[in-house]
């Protein structure tokens, strides 16, 4: 286990006096597919080795009780009582109130969680969360529920208490990652499969650009909206079900008249988008990561012209990425407005990279952002405790 683990099952035995079971529920990166899994895209993302870590028991009773070490703080609830609350505590209520609908007696628990993805990242701390304690109910509750069925549980999760109407890649990653492979998810049939990661000399280097803009919830709805209303555009004048059935621009272009400006834009990048992801399997099947590198450049400046989900903060760092001869591959990942990029960087051009953006960055903005290399990792698993 590491240290974030260890905090947990201390905290725990701390404050309950059963012996807990050890869950890890990882984040996740995007490598490319970004924002298309709601629009029935095909998206590449991979668990990693940053995730949320939870100890979690049966208490015999009726309550249910949460210490979020994070945020320090406690929330005690009936398992008879439940409503929607503020911030975390809607994320691991509603997974609740998920098991709930399925016809599930919850019985009361005991739980302690904390995480070691920076909050705003972009590596989906709140899938981290909802997968965490879904994985171990399943297991305490003997429900049955296979990876695929528990990553939609987390997606419905996600939409219900908290509102966030999110696709299905965070939750699936969590679920269904793989240590050294990335998954290629079909987002509208849930057909997957798994491609090998050769980085060949070179590691994943997420910088965060520690700043937030905007509620991201917020936002991320409205660019769904547009893509739903342009999506209903062309379904009343082709012969169509997503946008994945439009394989030429050209096929878009014919009705950009018809659209709001916006709407028109956040259409051509999900065609473009859905495309780069494919192309970037074949990439990937060829070992050939340069490629792979100019296709993500390609998404970031589609994220950031186009669907407009990026600000100045991400911009800056992907532009001096692409100055740096031993990144490959830069752009914003997530849902934008701040968090991550994610880089393909040389082993021998880490540290400079780091330093040197890093010092740019922070002359420009005052702000100092923090750097991460991250590997990929299994799905959410339970841990085994050794003395």
């Amino acid at each position: 286990m590491n240290s974030t683990a260890d905090a947990v099952l201390k905290s725990f035995t701390e404050s309950f006096s059963s012996q807990p079971k050890i869950y890890f529920s990882p984040g996740r990166i995007n490598l490319i597919g970004e924002h298309v899994d709601y629009n029935d895209g095909f998206v590449m993302p991979a668990a990693i080795n940053k995730g949320v870590y939870y100890a979690i028991a049966e208490n015999e009773s009726n309550e249910i009780h949460f210490h979020a070490m994070d945020f320090n703080e406690w929330l005690s609830v009936g398992i008879s009582h439940f409503k929607r609350m503020n911030g975390w505590k809607n994320y691991v209520l509603s997974v609740i109130n998920e098991f709930l609908l399925l016809g599930c007696k919850i019985r009361g628990f005991n739980c302690v969680f904390a995480g070691d993805i920076p909050r705003g990242s972009g590596m989906s701390s709140s899938a981290a969360v909802e997968g965490g304690l879904a994985f171990a109910l399943n297991e305490i509750l003997h429900t049955g529920l296979n990876r695929v069925e528990l990553a939609l549980l987390c997606q419905r999760a996600e939409h219900n208490f908290p509102n966030v109407n999110c696709g299905i890649m965070d939750q699936f990653a969590n679920m269904m990652g793989k240590q050294e492979q990335v998954l290629l998810l079909d987002c509208r049939s849930m057909q997957h499969q798994y491609l090998p990661l050769h980085m060949k000399g070179h590691k994943i280097v997420l910088l965060n650009s520690n700043v937030q803009h905007t509620l991201v919830s917020g936002e991320y709805n409205i660019r769904r909206q547009r893509c739903e209303e342009g999506l209903s555009i062309l379904k009343s004048r082709l012969n169509i079900q997503s946008f994945r059935d439009i394989t030429r621009v050209e096929d878009l272009q014919v009705y950009k008249s018809n659209m709001p400006e916006k709407v028109y834009n956040c259409c051509l990048y999900v065609i473009e988008e859905i495309a780069r992801a494919k192309k970037a399997a074949v990439h990937l099947q060829e070992d050939n990561l340069i490629a792979f590198g100019k296709l993500m450049n390609a998404t970031h400046e589609g994220l950031s012209k186009l669907y407009e989900v990026s600000c100045k903060e991400l911009d800056f760092l992907v532009t001096l990425a692409g100055k740096n001869s031993n990144v490959i591959g830069s752009r914003l990942m997530g849902g934008g407005f701040g968090g991550c990029t994610i880089n393909l960087v040389a082993v021998e051009g880490i540290d400079q990279f780091i330093k040197e953006t890093s010092k740019a960055y922070q002359q420009h903005f005052n702000i100092i952002p923090e750097a991460y290399i991250v590997e990929t990792a299994d799905g959410t698993k339970e841990i085994t405790i050794t003395p």
